[in-house]
């Protein structure tokens, strides 16, 4: 039993360590040549994931900023999962939550965040449609449209698709930056980017249990006070045979 709680103890030290070296010894007996090779691994895998995953926001920053964010994220975070691609999810948990924002931080530093995991996410998504029975070339008017499930709205203050090395916001928009991340049958990733309008409809799909088209814009129409109904119905008639080609609706249901 001593021995075994003696093992324990080392292990705790050596995470520690690992985690936060400045401030936590190395476990007594490991020659540091040694913990400087697991130190420098820990971190530069840590380093290389989510620079990848995150290539805006590592280019945005200084290299010795980007690597004080990693190290924060060591030091603060305790992970919930043991998966190495669920580790970018776990960054954007410790920006939301544990990180303590600073002056010199950008404005839109958690919504560039999250937009920049979303494609990670949804590239690994176990999520499909393949259960779902529907006529990829019906009518969208007369029948109830069918939003994919690999369709993902997305609702941002800062026009975070945009942001480059070029373009900094220093502030967030008039108008929220609505927009759909999607996967297609080939799995290619693609985003679209929607009005306000378009972007309703969408919700109104998504939410939509026995309307079908026609109803649906003739309900928006009504709930935003549209001056031109018809028109709308042409309009988002037109919009949702955008979106079947983009494979964010992917066709009607069939038997409605």
């Amino acid at each position: 039993m001593p021995k075994t709680a003696d093992f324990k103890e080392k292990q705790y030290a050596f995470a520690a360590h690992i985690r936060d070296p400045d401030n936590n010894p190395a476990p007594t007996g490991i020659e540091d040549r040694r913990m400087a090779i697991y130190r420098e691994l820990f971190f530069n895998n840590l380093l290389n994931l989510l620079s990848t995953t995150f290539p805006v926001l590592t280019k945005l920053h200084s290299g010795e900023k980007w690597r004080s964010f990693i190290r924060q994220f060591m030091v603060a975070h305790q992970a919930q999962t043991p998966y190495f691609l669920e580790i970018p999810k776990e960054f954007l948990a410790f920006l939301e939550n544990e990180y303590e924002t600073n002056d010199d931080d950008f404005p839109f530093l958690l919504e560039l965040a999250h937009y920049e995991w979303v494609e990670l996410a949804l590239s690994v998504s176990e999520e499909s449609n393949d259960d779902l029975t529907v006529d990829a070339d019906d009518d969208f008017l007369g029948s109830i449209p069918v939003k994919s499930r690999l369709a993902w709205p997305l609702t941002y203050r800062f026009p975070v698709h945009r942001i480059s090395e070029s373009f900094k916001p220093d502030g967030e928009s008039d108008q929220p930056t609505f927009m759909v991340i999607y996967r297609d049958r080939q799995d290619e990733l693609g985003f679209m980017e929607l009005n306000p309008v378009t972007a309703r409809l969408l919700e109104l799909i998504a939410e939509n249990e026995s309307r079908n088209g026609r109803e649906l814009l003739e309900a928006l129409a009504r709930e935003i006070s549209y001056p031109d109904p018809p028109a709308l119905i042409e309009h988002g008639l037109t919009a949702m045979q955008e979106m079947r080609a983009a494979e964010i609706l992917i066709g009607t249901r069939i038997g409605s």
